[in-house]
């Protein structure tokens, strides 16, 4: 593995998320104050789980794509294919996923939108038939 897939580090084996991703991905935190904005790298074909960033006022999420190639899907939508230099707005209290497609690496930096009581939804995995029709 290239350990820089992009300008920024891919870190260690996200453990603290492991159980919320098929496939292996990696977590390299580049900032906890402020805003946080994590580095999330996916082997090819790993993939999040369904998840919903819930908050009552402000929230959500921002992906800004840094490398390789993968997908993006809100709950009752089209999926949609990502690349560098794509950026994803994700509203607060949307159902979504995200991943690397299946013959590349993928990175992103994941920007947490400032919020009032804001928390993640660990939601269902999405299966390999949604996957692989894709």
């Amino acid at each position: 593995m290239n350990k820089n897939l992009s300008m920024f580090s891919v870190g260690e084996k996200n453990k603290a998320f492991e159980k919320y991703f098929i496939g292996q991905s990696y977590l390299n935190m580049l900032s906890t104050e402020q805003v946080v904005i994590g580095n999330v790298t996916f082997e090819p074909g790993c993939r999040n789980y369904w998840h919903i960033h819930h908050a009552e006022k402000g929230g959500g999420q921002l992906l800004l794509i840094t490398a390789g190639k993968g997908w993006y899907q809100e709950w009752g939508k089209q999926p949609r294919a990502l690349q560098a230099g794509d950026i994803v707005h994700i509203p607060a209290n949307v159902k979504h996923w995200h991943g690397a497609s299946k013959d590349s690496w993928f990175q992103h930096l994941a920007i947490e939108v400032p919020a009032e009581n804001g928390h993640t939804e660990w939601c269902e995995a999405v299966t390999d038939e949604v996957y692989n029709n894709l």
